[in-house]
């Protein structure tokens, strides 16, 4: 195993999270001299070139993308330790959340209030990005909880998963598309009509490709958009069918009605998972205890 000092391992976390020499060392209160040594040090000591160097720009060589892969989590790992050391045993540290923008709106909202109300002293930090983003999140220590759709492909390498509601997704349509209320349609015959659905970074999206190609049918969605706020938008508008989870139907979704289908739509479950080999925080218990 190689004896190489931590800092030069921090000092290449940082200039790779910036790809700035000049950023890296103000980040640090080092000098920039120090953090080019620092970094030819590692380069010495791994036998490998981590950054193409310009006038302008700095990048990452495939080499250093590998390390920082392995290296970003660990540094997360430190920080999140030392926050957990500075909460010593009150509940008033950070807890910090993954979760996509509807899931925020719709389901976390309510939960994120009365934890305020509860810990004022806590400070909350959400971070959205798709149920798929999030399982990165959560892996490389950026994240203490997220929460997220399932069916998702992504999340064996979890160690901790929860499902805490069971939900069913919806077509919804306005009036134009009135002559379909009373139907039951196929798979089939929507395909006939305008589609509106999440694009195909989403769970939702997979989840219902998967669910066409199982009838043989090769979904061709009119719009791609990646919120189901929008969605919800166009189809009162009357650009299409869309395609959403019933959590998100609403006051916003008056003027709405559901398209009823012939064959009953698959439930989906909302998960919470975490990490449990890494110790957690009296605040994220705290509020992991809600659910």
């Amino acid at each position: 195993m190689m004896d190489i000092n931590y800092e030069l391992y921090k000092v290449f976390y940082y200039v790779a999270s910036s790809l700035s020499f000049s950023e890296a060392s103000k980040q640090l209160y080092i000098s920039q001299s120090a953090v080019s040594q620092s970094i030819k040090a590692l380069e010495k000591k791994l036998d490998q070139v981590l950054f193409i160097r310009s006038t302008k720009k700095v990048q990452l060589t495939p080499e250093g993308e590998i390390l920082l892969r392995h290296v970003e989590p660990a540094m997360n790992l430190i920080k999140r330790g030392e926050n957990q050391l500075l909460e010593s045993n009150s509940i008033g540290g950070q807890i910090r959340i993954g979760a996509s923008d509807t899931i925020c709106r719709y389901f976390l909202v309510p939960y994120l209030e009365r934890f305020h109300r509860s810990f004022p002293a806590s400070h909350i930090k959400v971070t959205n990005q798709t149920s798929i983003k999030c399982v990165d999140l959560l892996e490389n220590g950026q994240v203490d909880l997220i929460f997220i759709n399932y069916p998702n492909n992504y999340i064996n390498q979890l160690s901790t998963v929860k499902k805490i509601k069971t939900f069913q997704d919806v077509f919804v349509a306005n009036d134009s598309f009135s002559h379909l209320k009373g139907q039951k349609l196929s798979y089939q015959e929507l395909l006939k009509q305008p589609i509106l659905m999440l694009d195909r970074k989403s769970t939702t999206s997979e989840f219902l490709h998967t669910l066409f190609q199982q009838h043989q049918l090769d979904l061709v969605p009119e719009i791609e958009l990646s919120s189901n706020d929008l969605l919800i938008d166009l189809a009162k508008i009357g650009l299409g069918i869309a395609f959403i989870p019933d959590y998100c139907l609403s006051r916003d979704s008056e003027g709405l009605f559901i398209v009823e289908t012939k064959e009953e739509l698959p439930k989906r479950q909302l998960l919470i998972a975490y990490n449990d080999r890494i110790p957690m925080s009296r605040s994220v218990q705290a509020f992991l205890d809600y659910f």
